[in-house]
C-alpha cells in the first residue's frame, strides 16, 4: 500500500533525482540513434542488393540449387583467358550474389574466387568486366563482417578508390558498404585516401542516385568517431549537401554532420562553416528520417558551452523545437526531444525567458495527459525547471511571487499533475508529487 505524500515527504525529496546530467542524456541519445542508424543502413543494403541491373528476387530453392551445382563451372569461366568467358562467369556471379533473401556468399567465397574478381577491377580496357567483377564484390562486401574483412584483406580497398572517378556507382557502394561495418574499416578506406576522389564527386552535383549513394558513404566515413583531421574536409562539401533537396540525401549529410561533433572544438568547426541556419531550417522538414539527425546535430551543438547554445538561439531554433513538440504526432520525435530537454540546456537568463514566452509551459501542460511515460518525464521536468526558475526569481526580489506556478495554474495543469500521483511508474509519481508538495505546496 502507498504511503501518503506527506507521511515522507522528507525522504521522498532527498531521493528524488531532478535532472539527468548532459552526459548521461547525451549517452542515452547516442545509444538511440545509432540503433536507428544501423537499421537505416541495413534496410538500404537490402535495397541496394536487389538494385543492380537483373537483379534476381528472392531464388526458388531448386533454382539456388542448380546455381550452386553450376559454380565449378563458374569459377572455371572467371579463370579463363577468354575475357567474354570471364564476362559471362562474373554475371553469373553477380546475379548469384544479388538475391533477395539469403544470397548465398559464403559459398561463392568458398569457391575462392575473390582474388580473381579483385584483378578484374583494373580491367579498364574492358568496362563491362570491370563493373560486373566490382557489383559481385560489393554484394559479398555486404554480408557478414567477415565477408567484409575477406574483401579488404584480398587488396580490393585501393582498386575501388581508383574507380571513384568512373560513371559507375558501384565503387561508391563498396567502399560505403566496407567503411560502414567497423571503425577498423572505415580506417582502412580513408588511409587509402577515399575521401578526397568521394568529396570531389560530390561536388562536381553528379546525377541524383549517385548522389545519394555518395551521400550515404560520406556519413559511413564520418561515422563511429575518426580522427577529426582526417575528416574534416568533408565538413564544407556536406554544408553544401544540407541545401540539398533530395531527402535521402539530407538525411546521410545530417547524419555525417552529427558524426563529426561529439564536443569541444570541433562543434565550433561546424560552427565556423555556417551550416546553423540550414539546420534549423530543416527542423520544420517533414520527413522523420530528416528531423532526427538535424534535431541530433542541432541539439548537440545546442549541448555545448554557452557560446555554442547561444549560436542555436540566436538561429531561431526554440520556435521550431517548441512546434515539434507541440504538432509532431510521432512518439518517436517527442522522445528524442525529451532527450535533449531545451529548459536543461536554455535555462538561464534571457535564453530561458525566450522559451517561456514562446510558450513552453503551456505546450508541456498539454502533454500531461499523455499515456507514455518518456513524454510524461521530460514534461514534469521541464515544469520542475521551469518552476525552480522562479523560485530562484523570487528569493533575489525580483518578483513576489513566482510567476511560472501562475501560469501552470492558468493552464488547467494541476488536476493533471494530481492524477499522476496515481501513475504506475515510480518515477512519475515521485516527480508528480514534488511538484504538489514542495514547490505548488498543494498535497494531495
Amino acid at each position: 500500500m502507498s504511503l501518503r505524500p506527506s507521511e515522507q515527504a522528507g525522504h521522498r525529496r532527498s531521493s528524488f533525482k531532478a535532472s539527468v546530467s548532459a552526459a548521461d542524456g547525451r549517452r542515452r541519445r547516442v545509444s538511440c540513434m545509432d540503433g536507428i542508424r544501423k537499421e537505416v543502413r541495413s534496410s538500404a543494403l537490402r535495397r541496394k542488393r536487389c538494385g543492380g541491373p537483373e537483379a534476381a528476387p528472392l531464388a526458388h530453392p531448386v533454382a539456388l540449387w542448380k546455381m550452386l551445382a553450376n559454380l565449378p563451372h563458374l569459377v572455371a569461366g572467371l579463370y579463363s583467358d577468354d575475357s567474354r568467358v570471364q564476362l559471362e562467369a562474373a554475371r553469373e556471379f553477380r546475379k548469384m550474389l544479388s538475391i533477395d533473401r539469403y544470397p548465398p556468399i559464403q559459398e561463392v567465397v568458398n569457391c575462392e574466387v575473390l582474388p580473381c574478381l579483385v584483378r578484374l577491377l583494373s580491367r579498364e580496357d574492358y568496362p563491362e568486366l570491370q563493373f560486373e567483377a566490382a557489383w559481385a564484390l560489393t554484394n559479398i562486401a555486404s554480408g557478414t563482417s567477415e565477408n567484409t574483412m575477406l574483401v579488404v584483406n584480398t587488396g580490393a580497398v585501393p582498386s575501388f578508390v581508383k574507380l571513384l572517378g568512373s560513371p559507375s556507382e558501384d565503387a561508391v557502394w563498396a567502399l560505403g558498404n566496407v567503411a560502414g561495418d567497423s571503425a577498423e574499416c572505415r580506417d582502412i578506406v580513408l588511409a587509402h585516401g577515399a575521401l578526397f576522389p568521394l568529396l570531389q564527386l560530390l561536388i562536381e552535383n553528379p546525377r541524383a542516385s549517385l548522389l545519394r549513394n555518395g551521400t550515404w558513404c560520406l556519413s559511413n566515413l564520418c561515422h563511429g568517431k575518426p580522427n577529426f583531421e582526417h575528416v574534416k574536409p568533408a565538413l564544407l562539401v556536406l554544408r553544401q549537401l544540407i541545401h540539398s533537396e533530395d531527402e535521402d540525401v539530407l538525411t546521410h549529410a545530417c547524419w555525417a554532420l552529427s558524426y563529426l561533433f561529439p564536443g569541444g572544438d570541433n562543434t565550433q568547426s561546424v560552427i565556423e562553416t555556417g551550416a546553423c541556419p540550414r539546420l534549423v531550417e530543416l527542423l520544420s522538414h517533414p520527413s522523420p528520417s530528416v528531423l532526427f539527425p538535424s534535431l541530433r546535430v542541432v541539439g548537440s551543438i545546442a549541448s555545448g558551452d554557452e557560446a555554442h547554445t547561444q549560436c542555436i538561439v540566436d538561429h531561431q531554433a526554440l520556435p521550431y523545437l517548441l512546434n515539434l513538440l507541440v504538432t509532431n504526432q510521432k512518439t518517436s520525435i517527442k522522445k528524442k526531444l525529451a532527450g535533449q530537454s531545451p529548459t536543461s540546456q536554455l535555462e538561464t537568463g534571457s535564453r530561458f525567458r525566450y522559451l517561456v514566452d514562446q510558450g513552453c509551459i503551456k505546450a508541456f501542460c498539454d502533454f500531461l495527459g499523455y499515456s507514455n511515460p518518456s513524454i510524461l518525464k521530460v514534461c514534469l521536468e521541464g515544469l520542475m525547471n521551469i518552476l525552480k526558475v522562479g523560485e530562484a526569481e523570487k528569493s533575489l526580489g525580483a518578483c513576489d511571487v513566482n510567476i511560472y506556478a501562475q501560469m501552470i495554474e492558468d493552464a488547467d495543469a494541476l488536476d493533471k499533475i494530481e492524477d499522476l500521483q496515481n501513475h504506475d511508474d515510480n518515477m512519475i509519481y515521485q516527480m508528480a508529487t514534488f511538484l504538489l508538495e514542495t514547490v505548488l505546496g498543494r498535497g494531495r
